[in-house]
């Protein structure tokens, strides 16, 4: 299911979800202007999250190993994989920024995010690959969006084929068969499928989200 957009409006204008879709923009076109692929790799090697850095099993590791975990956040690998991220998060974003306040939903953006690496780097600590991408954070505004809003209504797109479908679903259907996806997905990946996709940062994200929610809630 892909998500178009939810019945669910908010009362303020969601100035850190546009500044966090900006920063990810700015970004993206930073790296496609480096121009050789050379450039490019050597920009993800030193500003993505590696695992093995992280947990200190290559020699050498970097001494940025730590701050790769939040800046990985704002890299992307493609146009596809930004305009998803970016959607999910213009779609969910905003609510949950609307009851959280902008500088309590960064704060829990940022800590969902970390969350979220931090799962992938636990279930892959010598791994050398690295991790880029938005949708740890943004896994962890879903998970929110969950708890403070499950009986909002997801209008989502349902490809069958050459057939597709248009259809509302309620966001207590709609995100946990997205979460049961990923777990699926994150260990199937373990038992060797090798996606490369980081499919359990986006359950720890997820989970982080959810428990978090209220918390940060009741201090706004």
């Amino acid at each position: 299911m892909i998500p178009l957009r939810d019945d669910n409006p908010s009362s303020s204008r969601p100035i850190t979800t546009y500044l966090i879709i900006a920063i990810c923009t700015v970004v993206f076109l930073y790296m496609l202007n480096l121009g050789s692929e050379q450039r490019v790799e050597a920009f993800v090697i030193t500003w993505g999250a590696t695992p093995a850095e992280i947990t200190g099993r290559v020699a050498g590791a970097q001494v940025h190993g730590y701050e790769t975990i939040i800046s990985s956040m704002f890299m992307h690998g493609g146009w596809l994989h930004l305009i998803g991220n970016m959607l999910y998060l213009w779609i969910f974003g905003d609510n949950v920024e609307d009851l959280m306040g902008h500088v309590g939903y960064g704060v829990f953006y940022v800590v969902a995010g970390v969350a979220a690496t931090l799962t992938h780097v636990l279930f892959n600590p010598g791994s050398t690959v690295p991790l880029v991408g938005a949708s740890g954070a943004i896994a962890g505004v879903l998970g929110a969006y969950l708890v403070l809003f499950p009986r909002a209504r997801i209008l989502s797109l349902v490809p069958f084929g050459f057939y597709s479908r248009v259809v509302e679903v309620p966001a207590i259907y709609f995100l946990p068969i997205w979460f049961l996806l990923q777990f699926a997905l994150g260990f199937a990946d373990t038992a060797g499928s090798g996606s490369g996709v980081a499919w359990l940062a986006h359950v720890g994200g997820f989970v982080t989200g959810a428990v978090l929610a209220l918390i940060f809630v009741r201090r706004r």
